[in-house]
């Protein structure tokens, strides 16, 4: 998968370096500019292509604060919609009033995150939002019913609350990220091996995403002893 080319849009100094710098820890995200105003925000559009058909080759996702000094962040994402603009845009603020958050949601931000947060929360946000373009904007002109669900999962993904005792949803979310790239099956053992963890954790986590249907569980032949399983992801036609 492409890098996900990352616009921040901040007036808050000390906020838009730490976005920034969240973005450049993530792996499979670049950043490629802050805007810290309205104004600033039109000149780097401008400056990317806006009006040009060239928007598409500089921002993928523009993580928008939703009250800059001279525009609220429901303006920008109507403009950026009108214009047609090919970005994605997750709301970042501190705002909670419900009618602004229905508001953004009815406009199409993919994810609405509200200040304070950590890095952890950023984090998970963002690779939802990787695996959600992933699953379906990387996708093939058409799509199924069942690709189209998977994909808005992805922006909800599991949460510890959420999965059995003793899974974490962020190890969940490496063991099925090791599977995606992985084009052979693979045991448990090697993917203890690649991730650093026992073969018995491993197996927990293969079990469970083999149980929700995400992975493939087949006998593995030609093993001594003990029966053997091997896994791979579940994919679908237009994956390959």
């Amino acid at each position: 998968m492409s890098t996900i080319r990352v616009l921040v849009v901040e007036d808050d100094p000390v906020a838009a370096d730490a976005h920034a710098e969240y973005v450049r820890r993530l792996e499979g995200f670049e950043l490629v500019g802050v805007a810290r105003s309205g104004a600033e925000l039109a000149v780097f559009l401008h400056l990317a292509g806006e009006g040009t058909g060239q928007a598409e080759a500089a921002v993928d996702l523009m993580l928008l604060d939703m009250n800059l000094p001279d525009a609220h962040g429901l303006d920008i994402i109507r403009r950026v919609r009108g214009l047609g603009l090919p970005l994605d845009i997750i709301a970042i603020t501190a705002v909670r009033d419900l009618h602004v958050v229905r508001s953004a949601i009815s406009s199409g931000i993919v994810q609405y995150l509200i200040k304070p947060f950590t890095y952890s929360a950023f984090r998970e946000k963002l690779e939802a939002y990787r695996e959600f373009r992933q699953n379906l904007v990387d996708q093939a002109s058409a799509t199924t019913q069942a690709e189209v669900d998977q994909a808005f999962a992805s922006l909800r993904p599991v949460t510890a609350a959420t999965l059995p005792k003793g899974l974490s949803a962020e190890t969940l979310r490496a063991v099925s990220r090791l599977l995606k790239e992985l084009r052979e099956p693979t045991s448990a053992i090697e993917v203890s091996e690649s991730l650093s963890m026992s073969r018995v954790t491993a197996r927990r986590y293969l079990e469970y995403l083999a149980d929700q249907q995400s992975v493939l569980r087949t006998p593995r032949y030609g093993t001594r002893g003990r029966p053997e399983f091997e896994y791979s992801w579940a994919r679908t036609s237009t994956e390959g």
